[in-house]
């Protein structure tokens, strides 16, 4: 039956849209070739606009935002007090920081220097990373007694490969160092924010909404060079003081709070997430007379279009899903929302291997033909979701 009475204690929606921005986030980024449609495309830095590829990140960005209301009230139904939610959360960011960091070093690295080849290194570092924090309650038992010993395996090997890393010239060595933090750190500096404020606010709808606007104008206010005098501290926390990418995390949690609040008023939710969709939207328009719309840049008018594309996206995916019951036609994102960070791991290992390798396996990449360019990378990405899926049923599935 399509009505209230059929709704579902589990929100589904939140779990098939996390999967729907990883599918796309793995087709964009499988996308680098020159027959690529632009508008599929990532813009360049100084032009003002964005294609589906710029939306992406900051889908998924609003998602982890969208999730932490939820994952805080499961903790606190396990028994968690509100410090060890907090000690939770400072591990789980610094994780994904570390992580973040020796991804955006792999590109750095000087073979010769470090003594091992770029791809082996990465694949070392990816497979430390599987065996440090997989979730071993999910394997058999005959591997999970197991467990601290390949954990410290997983220690030992990081340890070694962090040691051996060297960049730069044999005249000019160079260590491993933050740059821009990576995906995973810049997620993992925006999901402590956003974890931190929620903590500190709760279920305060006002309170979150007016939090967020805070970091719209300090990401304006960074921009425009206000906070000069905070330079010093930005080599750590330039994320936070940056204001852009926490600010979306932070759309995302007040989205969360409202769901939390309305989720019985499924028809009221759609509206509500339509409407702010759309102011989102018309402020992102707005902001362009100061700031043009741009990714790299990460300007407020990017984030609030892309805010906007994520609350109508959303309104609809959660009134069709978890109140029409339309969910078998989605199934097969929700495992890689359910597993999002094994799904966004794996097709990396599996690229390093094919560049190990140096046969051209991946042959629509020599495609000039725009069509065969985007359904080879389209198959890529089903695969990778399918891919991770199986592993988890198999026991190999990261949690942090």
């Amino acid at each position: 039956m399509n009505n209230t009475a059929s709704f579902s204690s589990r929100i589904i929606s939140i779990d098939i849209m996390r999967g729907l921005t990883l599918f796309l986030m793995l087709f964009v980024n499988d996308l680098y070739m020159p027959a690529v449609p632009q508008w599929l495309g990532h813009t360049e830095a100084q032009t003002d606009g964005m294609g589906l590829a710029d939306w992406v990140f900051p889908g998924f960005l609003f998602m982890v935002g969208m999730a932490i209301p939820f994952a805080y009230i499961i903790r606190k139904h396990h028994g968690d007090t509100d410090t060890t939610y907090f000690k939770h959360v400072v591990v789980r960011s610094m994780s994904l920081i570390l992580i973040g960091v020796l991804m955006v070093n792999i590109g750095r690295l000087n073979p010769a220097m470090t003594g091992m080849p770029k791809y082996l290194w990465a694949l070392c570092i990816y497979l430390c990373i599987f065996l440090i924090w997989n979730d071993y309650r999910l394997v058999p038992e005959i591997i999970s007694k197991y467990t601290p010993i390949l954990k410290s395996m997983g220690w030992i090997g990081l340890a070694t490969c962090v040691f051996l890393f060297k960049a730069g010239t044999p005249a000019s060595p160079e260590w491993l160092i933050p740059s821009w933090w990576g995906i995973l750190g810049l997620i993992g500096w925006s999901y402590l924010v956003g974890s931190l404020v929620y903590l500190w606010i709760k279920d305060k709808i006002w309170a979150s909404l007016l939090i967020w606007m805070a970091f719209v104008v300090l990401n304006g206010a960074d921009l425009s060079g206000y906070t000069a005098f905070l330079d010093k501290l930005k080599p750590l926390f330039g994320v936070i003081l940056g204001g852009n990418t926490p600010s979306i995390v932070l759309a995302g949690l007040f989205s969360g709070i409202l769901l939390d609040k309305y989720r019985s008023k499924p028809v009221y939710l759609f509206i509500t997430y339509s409407v702010i969709g759309v102011l989102c939207i018309i402020a992102g328009f707005v902001l362009r007379n100061w700031f043009i719309i741009s990714k790299i840049i990460a300007t407020p008018s990017w984030a609030m279009i892309c805010n906007g594309i994520s609350f109508i996206l959303f309104g609809m995916l959660f009134f069709y899903i978890d109140y029409r019951g339309y969910k078998n036609r989605f199934s097969i994102f929700r495992s890689a929302g359910e597993n999002s960070l094994t799904t966004y791991l794996v097709p990396d290992m599996i690229y390093y291997i094919i560049w190990s390798i140096g046969f051209p396996m991946l042959i629509y990449k020599n495609s000039t033909i725009p069509l065969v360019v985007i359904l080879g990378s389209l198959l890529w990405a089903f695969m990778m979701i399918k891919w991770s899926s199986w592993l988890a049923k198999k026991g190999i599935k990261l949690k942090l």
